[in-house]
């Protein structure tokens, strides 16, 4: 399959300064922030606001920069507040964040994963422009349904290994695992030493994908990216 032609390039654009409101009135375009210093996400938009999780600007598995996936924006009081997905059990937690402590970036990407039928999709506003083939959890162990995003991109450095040559850890759980692979229970897209399986529910909740199809998702995506998995 060929590169699209459209690619954005390799390298991250500059972020840049939100406008208020930040997704609208453009439904399709996303907006991921980057994190700038040790903040703490709360459940209102207050400085009073109750204590979600103290956010690092350090990914906790591969050591990059964390971006954080904006689902909102309000100003209280002079001070403009961005409510961000965050990378946390449970599933779909999301907590406010003083817009000072970010740089922001859009994102005109979605990625859709079919678990019916196995394939994840890329669009780019709303068009789509890549399918996949993929393999996904099991009846016992199912890739968690909803809205995520990428919440980082790591290359494990070696082609042959297990989980491929790229893992991209998401922001959704396992909901009936705590842990696998000595890691927390975290759902990643990643490529795979066993290509024959594609296709199949036997990963424990991870998205499988051969690794010339991770690579090229890989030169399109960033973290921050809008990840939908539905039945």
């Amino acid at each position: 399959m060929a590169q699209d032609p459209a690619a954005p390039p390799a390298t991250d654009q500059p972020p840049v300064a939100p406008k208020s409101p930040i997704a609208p009135p453009n439904p399709r375009r996303s907006w991921a922030g980057r994190l700038l210093v040790v903040a703490t996400a709360r459940m209102y938009p207050t400085p009073g606001g109750k204590p979600l999780r103290l956010v690092q600007p350090i990914a906790p598995l591969g050591a990059g920069p964390v971006w954080l996936q904006v689902r909102g924006v309000k100003v209280v009081a002079g001070v403009r507040w961005v409510k961000v997905l965050l990378p946390v059990r449970p599933n779909g937690r999301t907590g406010w964040i003083r817009a000072s402590d970010m740089v922001f970036r859009p994102i005109d990407l979605r990625i859709d994963v079919d678990l019916s039928d196995r394939t994840l999709k890329l669009f780019r506003k709303g068009k789509r422009i890549r399918t996949f083939r993929v393999a996904v959890g099991t009846p016992e162990n199912p890739t968690p349904t909803g809205r995520f995003a990428i919440a980082e991109v790591i290359p494990t450095g070696d082609p042959k290994a297990f989980l491929g040559p790229i893992v991209m850890p998401i922001t959704g759980f396992s909901e009936t695992l705590n842990e696998y692979a000595g890691g927390n229970g975290r759902v990643a897209i990643h490529g795979t030493s066993q290509p024959q399986l594609i296709g199949q529910r036997v990963s424990h909740g991870c998205i499988r994908m051969r690794n010339a199809d991770i690579r090229r998702l890989n030169r399109l995506v960033r973290s921050g990216t809008p990840v939908i998995i539905r039945r």
